[in-house]
């Protein structure tokens, strides 16, 4: 039998058409050796963030058993977070700040408000020691606390995350849509995640209690350092929680900034190391704990200009009847809360005035704060 041109002979190894045909079988074997690869790197990466996540299924629980007596939510497509920081000394990540005691407690509390046409956003810092009613919640134990008048962190060491989330719907009448706890760990491996983030000082600080020892002047701060910063109270500002909590504010303002700035959102490379770090330690309610669940939230936020992202702690002041506890300032804070609850835009004191509608001379109320668009060091 003759050859033909183009085909397989026996015997041969074959004309030039058919050493391309090889070539292409074996290289689109390769690319699917690729894509699968790829795909199972994908799905691996995908796992670990997920992973990383706990669903706080207990709290979810306890609030659904007091449903009735939660606010609604007001305005479609509006959100309002409570994040937590933990104090708890469990795990070696933690352990070094201090003994476990088996019980946690709320360093940090803020409610993040997302408006609706995800334009703006206002995170609110409720001072742990704001005198408020805590309603009777589930302990750890399985029995219940008594309610009762007492500083606001008290709710999270009695019930944890569901009594917190009560505790803040009582006092402002605002519905908690989600919420996430993070602790000391997460919180270093966010900071580290972004090369840390610049502050500046007006004075050398050197304070063993809050691990703390830094130069005068620009400073970049990675995780550890950026935990003793926010948490210090002796050898940063006046010693007051208020002033903390503006420490607190700017320092997040920064972080904001610095996220944005960096284009990390929109760059895979970027972005993973930040997403490992951000769902490290982290504890949320079932609807967030899935990485999908933290993209879709992650998404809505992205646009928001970093001029509207706005940091203030509810109006306050020395209790009345102990100086080193703090009480609300009325009515200031109630209308706080209202704008809140409503989806009506907040300003702090700094901003361009802004005018209610068309009509009338009557400008919105300013709040004491900041936002994060302020450079830390200008």
């Amino acid at each position: 039998m003759t050859d033909t041109p183009g085909t397989l002979g026996p015997g041969t190894g074959g004309t030039a058409v058919g050493r391309r045909r090889r070539w292409l079988r074996r290289a689109a074997l390769g690319a699917g050796v690729v894509s699968l690869g790829t795909v199972g790197i994908g799905l691996a990466v995908y796992a670990k963030l997920d992973g990383n996540i706990t669903p706080d299924l207990g709290a979810a629980a306890e609030l659904a058993r007091y449903e009735k007596e939660r606010p609604t939510s007001l305005v479609r497509g509006a959100q309002n977070i409570l994040l937590i920081g933990s104090d708890s000394r469990a795990g070696a990540d933690n352990r070094k700040y201090g003994r476990d005691s088996g019980t946690e407690r709320s360093d940090t509390a803020i409610l993040l408000h997302l408006a609706a046409d995800r334009r703006s956003a206002t995170a609110m810092s409720l001072p742990r020691d704001l005198m408020v009613d805590v309603p009777s919640c589930l302990r750890p134990d399985g029995s219940r606390s008594e309610p009762g008048f007492t500083m606001f962190n008290r709710a999270f060491q009695q019930g944890g995350s569901a009594c917190t989330i009560r505790t803040v719907e009582m006092l402002t009448d605002i519905r908690v849509d989600h919420h996430m706890v993070v602790d000391f760990h997460g919180f270093k491996e966010l900071v580290d995640a972004v090369d840390g983030v610049e502050v500046c000082l007006a004075k050398p600080v050197d304070d063993r209690e809050a691990r703390l020892r830094l130069p005068a002047g620009k400073v970049t701060l990675d995780g550890e350092q950026a935990l003793g910063y926010v948490r210090a109270r002796k050898s940063l500002g006046n010693g007051s929680d208020t002033s903390r909590m503006e420490r607190q504010q700017r320092f997040l303002g920064a972080l904001v900034n610095k996220v944005q700035s960096n284009d990390v959102l929109l760059n895979p490379v970027k972005l993973y190391p930040v997403l490992d770090a951000a769902t490290s330690s982290l504890t949320t309610d079932p609807a967030l704990a899935s990485l999908r669940g933290l993209y879709e939230l992650v998404r809505s936020m992205r646009d928001i200009p970093v001029g509207r992202v706005r940091f203030l702690t509810v109006p306050r002041e020395s209790y009345a009847y102990d100086t080193n506890r703090d009480q609300l300032v009325e009515p200031d804070a109630g209308r706080l809360f209202e704008r809140l609850r409503t989806d009506t835009p907040v300003v702090v004191r700094g901003e361009r005035p802004v005018r209610k509608g068309s009509v009338g001379p009557s400008p919105v109320p300013a709040f004491r704060g900041n936002t994060a668009a302020e450079d830390l060091c200008g």
